[in-house]
């Protein structure tokens, strides 16, 4: 499967965003999504991620500001972020895989599929 990440942007403290993840090919809806992201100097992180059976899961950092979606009739993966802070800067990327077990559903490893990054600047 083919991801691409769309929706980043320059905004203000407080403010929301919705990121796109949209992926190619018909057994999308079988495909656990992962959002990850990386700020400058730092390594790529855990943000949120979505299962087959639409359980999500969400770093510490991000739950209750965040909500994770998808709608398999679109092959698209959304992350609502609200209430942004700009510690939340960073590039976004999509991924997913199709065999991963929930015990590595946070490790970025796991994931055989990627999509190229959305860059997310908050300015305080």
């Amino acid at each position: 499967v083919q991801l691409q990440a769309s929706g980043g942007g320059l905004v203000q403290t407080g403010d929301s965003l919705r990121l796109s993840c949209v992926a190619s090919g018909r057994t999308f809806s079988m495909y656990t999504v992962g959002w990850f992201r990386q700020a400058p100097g730092k390594e790529r992180e855990f943000v949120s991620a979505i299962r087959r059976d639409n359980n999500k899961y969400y770093a510490d950092s991000v739950k209750g500001r965040f909500t994770i979606s998808r709608d398999n009739a679109k092959n698209t993966v959304y992350l609502e972020m609200d209430s942004l802070k700009p510690e939340d800067t960073a590039i976004y990327y999509c991924a997913a895989s199709d065999r991963i077990i929930l015990s590595a559903i946070r490790n970025s490893g796991n994931y055989g599929n990627w999509g190229q990054g959305t860059l997310v600047t908050v300015s305080s």
